[in-house]
């Protein structure tokens, strides 16, 4: 791994059963494509606690993070805590953040409690 501060230009949050096969993909492809190191975990790498630690570094180590807001996001304690992390960072470390609405609207994520 890079020594770097930042490892990854852009860290992808999203719930994979909403848009891993179809979206995402495209997204992910074009970014890399682009030239633009992505980060986009893998359901079957991303479990238990020790991971969620490296899943958080990566977090910080990334320049910009992309929310995939989509109708089970929030349903996800993972996406969840993913959300804060990116927050955290977002005012401690002047990462980046864009958010996308896929198949939501904007007031539909407002409504959510993220606490």
């Amino acid at each position: 791994m890079a020594s770097s501060k930042r490892n990854y230009h852009v860290f992808l949050s999203f719930r994979g059963t909403d848009v891993r096969n179809n979206f995402l993909s495209h997204l992910y492809a074009d970014l890399n494509r682009n030239g633009i190191h992505t980060f986009k975990d893998s359901e079957e790498l991303w479990k238990g606690e020790e991971i969620s630690l490296a899943l958080m570094t990566v977090i910080e180590e990334s320049s910009v993070a992309i929310i995939i807001f989509s109708e089970d996001y929030a349903s996800s304690q993972w996406c969840l805590e993913e959300l804060v992390k990116i927050m955290e960072c977002k005012a401690q470390k002047d990462l980046i953040v864009l958010p996308v609405f896929y198949k939501v609207e904007p007031r539909e994520v407002r409504q959510i409690n993220y606490h």
